[in-house]
């Protein structure tokens, strides 16, 4: 038998407040028709004032909390993936935690940008099956609204805020590529590529700082790399790409999702897609998107989904897993 990690339950919360293209029109020399060529982008959620991370990883939590029927008491370990944390220090996890009136188990972060949530579910994959942990929950959450400069339309039009919560737990299984659960995952990262994608301030240059983007350079990296981690994942379960039954990436471009789609002949149909809705939401767009068609009733039990993203670093990854 094989220890595998099982989605059992999920959730996402957005902030109220709706942001369409039109209102960038107000303050900057662009257009909706201009933001949705280039990027699909039509809306995305800003976090209102006073709106941190943890508050909005917490009603995602709540809301898988809800969808498995668990409590807080049930879980052994809360990964939280973000580049925005509420602050310096402690991790944005142990204050969901605080949030969640969980007493038990440990919480920590995770911070590898857009690619973060494939991170984070790569760490609670390696909690269950070592056997560190039974109950894991991967929470992706951002707020990019903070750090995004309002003169930029090339980065702040891509951008918006949301969270999404994920729970995994040990289950017994074949040890087949049949199995649900996390059948197998693919990591990289090479930071000779830094200055494609980075916030020019941080703690130990004291500022602040905001989003700076090489979008040309980035997509030029995106859709290869995409790919081929995307097919190194399925390699590693015995599976390849006409295996798949939905791919869900992360939702940065419309461009880049469908030149990855294309890459590993896949229909669009067969592609998960909430960029319009959401913008850029770092590591809390592959939860969202997960969240929003499950809700939607895509997913059938058996199901093989492969998830993929690449961000700042560069750091990229994807992950095969069965619903």
């Amino acid at each position: 038998m094989t220890i595998r990690a099982q989605v059992a339950g999920i959730g996402h919360y957005l902030p109220e407040r709706i942001v369409p293209n039109a209102e960038f029109e107000k303050t900057l020399d662009t257009s909706d028709e201009w933001i949705r060529t280039r990027s699909g982008i039509e809306r995305r959620h800003f976090a209102a004032d006073g709106q941190t991370t943890s508050d909005l990883a917490s009603r995602a939590a709540q809301a898988a909390l809800a969808d498995a029927g668990l409590d807080a008491s049930d879980i052994d370990a809360l990964i939280v993936a973000t580049s925005t944390p509420d602050l310096t220090f402690p991790s944005v996890a142990t204050m969901v935690q605080a949030k969640l009136a969980m007493q038990t188990g440990f919480a920590f972060d995770v911070q590898a940008v857009c690619a973060g949530f494939v991170y984070a579910l790569t760490n609670a994959n390696a909690l269950i099956t070592s056997g560190t942990a039974r109950r894991v929950m991967v929470i992706g959450a951002e707020t990019f609204s903070r750090i995004l400069d309002w003169q930029d339309r090339s980065t702040c039009v891509l951008f918006g805020d949301g969270a999404g919560a994920l729970i995994l737990e040990a289950q017994e299984t074949a040890g087949t590529s049949d199995d649900r659960g996390i059948l197998a995952v693919d990591l990289h990262s090479d930071g000779r590529y830094r200055d494609l994608l980075y916030v020019d301030g941080g703690v130990s240059t004291n500022s602040i700082g905001h989003l700076r983007m090489e979008g040309k350079e980035v997509f030029r990296h995106a859709v290869s790399k995409l790919a081929a981690t995307a097919e190194a994942a399925l390699g590693k379960a015995g599976l390849d790409a006409s295996d798949i039954d939905w791919v869900v990436p992360h939702q940065a471009n419309i461009r880049i999702i469908a030149g990855t789609a294309k890459k590993l002949g896949l229909p669009m149909e067969k592609v998960v897609v909430t960029v319009q809705d959401h913008g850029n939401t770092s590591a809390a767009s592959i939860p969202l998107a997960l969240s929003v068609a499950n809700s939607e009733g895509k997913f059938k039990p058996g199901d093989l989904l492969i998830t993929e993203a690449i961000g700042g670093g560069l750091a990229w990854g994807a992950v095969a897993l069965r619903w």
